[in-house]
Parts: structure tokens; sequence; C-alpha cells
């Protein structure tokens, strides 16, 4: 393929490209992890922080809740639910810590997640526990389980016991999409509230929050929706509306949910201000066409990634719509942490942004796709990545 060119786009992606203001000179190869930005948001963004700047007593007392209130209103439309359902947070990671806040657990409880739970959100479960006296339970899922072996296994750890289920929508170190609908179903025969992190959902994926069927969904809008950074939501099921606590007590309190978390003091709020901005130009180039394009993108990058590197074909696995795939390493290579840093501090010296971690003592590498991305940045990528390893 020609190195500039984008065919899995068509003949428009230079223009498309420019709409972000990422640096050309690198391969960004992991919007997974904090998305990325347009100008054009940025721009509406900006102007949000000079209003506020201009008359800060008029935007705090008289313009802010409105707008906020408006911007909750798309956000709400977008992901498939009503304006009074949602709250902003600032990521998935403060809608885990209002949920865990909010939860009245108690000794004998368990909490069942999977050994697929991103590090903060597990962290964030250990401190529920803590506070509660509840018992984690982490169920072990193959990363080449089906989706009848993944509801299988959430229902063989779920017990009478059971106080809440966490289950990613799309796990963030393997690229994995579980089954909601038959982890909820699995959940509530045990009376047990379920709990979604669905970080990597909007924008990536259609969703309608009522046939979701969970208790607590909370995802991120600055990574597939392409929202500033800090921009996030909470969605909370009626019958737990009113016992949702926000992390912090400001003039909102005596409204309850989700005005609580919304009146804030002096917060800049111009991020989620700017989230509509963003909805509206990707909405421009169509939800359906960048999808697809992502999906396509990222499954050829995987069979390519995994040619070069020689990784075996068997290996590959990749779940409808996600834009996101793994590719696994060799046994020796990102078996820690530690190792898998030092890869990707290295890679960062050949112009190179990538995801690489380790999972269960082995390595991988973690591919994203987006509209702005071409081919040729994953070849980059593997070829970086493969004369590291020859030395």
């Amino acid at each position: 393929m020609t190195p500039g060119a984008n065919p899995i786009w068509g003949d428009d992606w230079e223009e498309v490209r420019r709409l972000w203001l990422l640096d050309p000179e690198v391969a960004h190869c992991n919007h997974g992890s904090f998305g990325a930005l347009p100008g054009s948001v940025l721009d509406a963004q900006n102007e949000f922080r000079r209003r506020m700047a201009t008359n800060p007593m008029c935007w705090f007392h008289r313009e802010l809740p409105g707008l906020v209130a408006e911007a909750r209103g798309r956000v709400a439309d977008f992901i498939g639910a009503e304006p009074g359902e949602i709250a902003f947070v600032n990521n998935v990671s403060a809608g885990v810590s209002a949920v865990v806040g909010s939860l009245a657990l108690k000794p004998g409880d368990e909490i069942v997640s999977t050994d697929h739970a991103y590090g903060a959100v597990s962290w964030a479960m250990d401190r529920l526990c803590a506070r509660t006296g509840a018992t984690r339970v982490v169920a072990e899922v193959p990363v080449e389980a089906n989706d009848e072996e993944v509801a299988a296994i959430f229902a063989q750890h779920c017990s009478e016991r059971t106080g809440l289920v966490l289950v990613d929508q799309v796990t963030s170190p393997t690229a994995r999409r579980f089954p909601l609908e038959a982890i909820v179903r699995t959940a509530h025969a045990f009376n047990a509230p379920v709990l979604v992190d669905g970080a990597h959902a909007p924008g990536m994926l259609p969703l309608d929050m009522h046939s979701m069927g969970a208790d607590f969904w909370t995802g991120n809008l600055h990574k597939w929706a392409c929202a500033p950074a800090g921009t996030g939501a909470l969605w909370v099921a009626p019958q737990w509306r009113q016992q949702m606590l926000s992390l912090i007590v400001s003039w909102g309190e005596p409204d309850g949910f989700p005005v609580s978390f919304e009146r804030v003091g002096t917060d800049d709020l111009s991020a989620w201000l700017a989230a509509p901005r963003s909805l509206d130009l990707l909405g421009s180039l169509g939800w359906d066409r960048i999808r697809k394009h992502n999906e396509d993108l990222v499954l050829w990058a995987q069979a390519r990634v995994a040619e070069i590197l020689g990784a075996p074909a068997n290996e590959l696995r990749h779940d409808p719509g996600v834009s996101m795939a793994t590719v696994m390493l060799p046994a020796g290579w990102a078996d820690t942490r530690e190792e898998a840093q030092a890869i990707q501090d290295h890679m960062v010296t050949r112009g190179v942004e990538m995801a690489i971690g380790c999972w269960n003592g082995r390595g991988g590498i973690r591919l994203s796709a987006y509209a702005y991305n071409r081919p040729a940045d994953y070849e980059r990528l593997a070829l970086g990545v493969r004369e590291l390893m020859v030395g």
C-alpha cells in the first residue's frame, strides 16, 4: 500500500486526517488509551473557557447549569438514555468510584469480577471490600473463551452471596467484548446488581442503556467519541438513583442525582460542554462509516503485525464491532510490566505510540484503529518491534 494512503477509508482520508491535531510525524496506534481531540472540538472548548473568564459570576451562576443540562441531554441521546438518567463524570474511574461509594455491602457479601478488569477499577473494588468487609471473587476467563463460555464462567462464580458483579463491555488489556445481556441475566437471578465498565463503548459501539439491563454503566467519551479529556458518563437504573452519592459534596447535593454530580463549585466543565461538538463532527463523517473503517483497519493491522512478528495465526482473536485487537508476543518478550514499558519507551524514539502490556504473564500488543490511522502506521510499528526483537 502507498505509505501516505488509506484505501480502507477512501480517497478523502487525508482531508479527514487533518481534522485531528495529532503530530503527523508520529504513528498514533493507541487511540484506546486517551483518544484524540479534533481541532474544532478544542476550539469549542476554548470558547467556553473564554466565556467563563469574561464574566465568572454570570458563567457559574446563570449560564453553566443550563449549558451542562443541554450537553447532558445530547450525550444521553447518543448513548440511548434519557437526560435525567445520566450524570457527567470525569472518566470511568470516577464513575466506578461513585458507585462504589454509594453501595452498602456487608461482611460475607462477594464482588464478582474477572482477571480482565482494568487496574484502577480493580483497585476500586478492593477499596469497597476493605470498607465493607466484602470479598473479591476474581473469575479467570481465558482470552480464547467464546460468549457461551464467558457467560458460563460468570454463572459459576455468582451465588446468593454475590453483592455486586463488575463486567467489562470491552476489556482494556485484551480487547474482548463480553456478552453483557447473558451476564446481567445471571447476576439478576441471584438479585445481584451489575456495574458495567463501558470505558471503550461510547463511539465504538451503538448503545442502548435500557436494553442492556444493567444497574450501573459508566463510559468514557474522550476515547472513541473524541470528546475532550475529562468527559465521561454514568448511567444509573431508577431503583438506585436516590442513593447515588457524588464524589464531591457541593451546592447540587439537595437536588440529588444527576445534578449533584455537575454543580461542583468552580470546576472547569468546558470539556463536558464541548462533547456535543465532537458528536456532531463525527456524526457528519458517519458513525457507521467510522465504526466499519475502524474494525476493518484493526483486523488488517492485527494480521499484518502478526505476520511481520511471526506471531501464531491461531492466537489471533477479534470480537465483532471492536476497534481494538491484540497480538501476543513470544515468551520472553514483555513478560513483565517493566519489560513491556521498556519496549514502549523504545518505540517512542522511533516515532510510534503504542500499547504493549503484560496480561497473566504474557506480553502482547494492543492495536487500536481510528479514522486518522492508515495501514502504514501499523507496518511502522511492527517493523520497529521486529528490529528490537532480532537485535
